[in-house]
C-alpha cells in the first residue's frame, strides 16, 4: 500500500464500480492493526453496506488432505462457467507467527480460477487470532458484495475453532470428507458435522468409488442421529471428484435447493439477522479487549496483579474485578 491513500469516497466509488485494486487496498485497511486504517476501513464499509447482502455466502471446510483447494477451483469454475455467477474466494490461511502474513498462498494453488476474470481470490492471514480474522473476513464479505460478487466462498483452515467463526457468517456450510479416513478423525467430525448443511465425499475416483458410496451411506445414517435443524432442512450427502471434475454440479444443485428452501421458509433472512446481532456482540467484545490492553496504566497494574496472582497474594477473580473497575472508571 502506498503512502498516499485514496479518499474514503474514492474507495467507495471504486469498489462499487468493481475496481479490483481499490477493493484489495480496502481489504488491506480492514486487516490492518493501525488505528487510522481501522477507522477509515469502517467508513468505507459503512458506505458500501447499502450495496451489500446480495450474494450467496458459502463456507467450505474439511479434514486435512481432503483437497479443499482442488475442490474450490473446480467448484468455482463451475459456478462461473455453468451458473453464470461471479465469485470471490476468501481463504482463511494459517499465518507466519513472525510476519503475520498468509503463507499458503491460495492463488498458487488455484491456477485456473485465479486467472478467471469473474473470480477474485483473497488469502486472509489468521495472524494467530481466529476471532480477529473472523471479524475482518465478515467485513471483507461486505466489500466483495458491494463490488458485485454474487457468490462468496470462505475456506477455513480446518482446525475446529475457525469453522465455528465461519459458520456464523455464511448461509450454507459445506463439509468435505474422505472415504475411509479412519476413526482418529471422529472427534473432528462430530462437532463440524452438526454444523454442516451438506457433506461432500471428495476423491471418489481411481478405484475409490465403492468406498465413497459406503461412506455416503454411513454419513447419511449418522446425520439422522442429530436433532432437526431450525430451518427444517435435512442435510444431504453426495460424492464427487474435484480432480476429475465429477459430481461438482450435484454439490451446486444441493446449495441451490437449500437457498430456495430457506428463502421460502423465511429462514434465510432471519438467520442473517441473527448473524448480524451475533457479530455486533463479538465486535463489542473485541473492542473492549483492544481498549483494555491499549491502556498503559492498566498494563502496569496488570503486571503487578500477575505477580500477586502467581504468588497467591490475591485471587484471580478479585484481581480481574479490580482491573475492570479501574478500566470502567478511567
Amino acid at each position: 500500500m502506498s503512502r498516499t491513500l485514496p479518499t474514503t469516497q474514492e474507495f467507495i466509488d471504486g469498489i462499487l464500480s468493481g475496481n479490483r485494486m481499490l477493493l484489495s487496498r480496502a481489504i488491506t485497511l480492514v486487516e490492518s492493526t493501525k488505528r487510522d486504517h481501522h477507522e477509515m476501513a469502517q467508513d468505507i464499509i459503512e458506505g458500501c453496506l447499502p450495496h451489500a447482502g446480495n450474494s450467496i455466502r458459502i463456507g467450505i471446510t474439511g479434514v486435512p488432505g481432503v483437497g479443499k483447494s482442488t475442490f474450490i477451483e473446480a467448484f468455482g469454475n463451475h459456478i462461473i462457467e455453468k451458473e453464470n455467477r461471479s465469485l470471490a474466494v476468501l481463504a482463511v490461511d494459517p499465518s507466519s507467527s513472525r510476519t503475520k502474513g498468509s503463507i499458503l498462498g491460495d492463488k498458487t494453488r488455484m491456477d485456473t480460477l485465479s486467472n478467471n476474470p469473474n473470480a477474485y481470490i483473497r488469502p486472509t492471514p489468521t495472524s494467530g487470532s481466529l476471532g480477529g480474522v473472523a471479524q475482518s473476513t465478515r467485513e471483507t464479505i461486505t466489500l466483495c458484495e458491494a463490488a458485485g460478487f454474487d457468490t462468496i466462498l470462505i475456506e477455513t483452515v480446518g482446525v475446529g475453532q475457525s469453522e465455528t467463526a465461519v459458520h456464523s457468517m455464511v448461509d450454507f456450510f459445506l463439509l468435505l470428507m474422505l472415504a475411509g479416513a479412519g476413526d482418529e478423525l471422529q472427534g473432528i467430525k462430530r462437532g463440524i458435522m452438526e454444523m454442516a448443511d451438506s457433506i461432500a465425499i471428495n476423491k471418489a475416483d481411481s478405484g475409490n468409488e465403492e468406498a465413497a458410496k459406503r461412506a455416503k451411506s454411513e454419513f447419511k445414517n449418522a446425520l439422522h442421529l442429530f436433532p432437526p435443524t431450525e430451518s427444517g432442512w435435512i442435510p444431504k450427502v453426495t460424492t464427487c471428484s474435484a480432480y476429475h471434475n465429477k459430481g461438482i454440479d450435484d454439490v451446486w444443485s444441493i446449495i441451490d435447493e437449500f437457498i430456495r428452501h430457506t428463502k421460502t421458509k423465511g429462514y434465510f433472512d432471519s438467520k442473517r439477522k441473527q448473524q448480524a446481532v451475533y457479530w455486533l456482540e463479538e465486535s463489542i467484545n473485541q473492542e473492549l479487549h483492544r481498549k483494555f490492553y491499549e491502556n498503559k496504566e492498566l498494563n502496569t497494574m496488570l503486571q503487578t496483579f500477575r505477580e500477586q496472582v502467581q504468588n497467591g497474594e490475591v485471587s484471580t477473580q478479585k484481581a480481574a474485578n479490580l482491573l475492570i473497575d479501574h478500566f470502567l472508571n478511567t
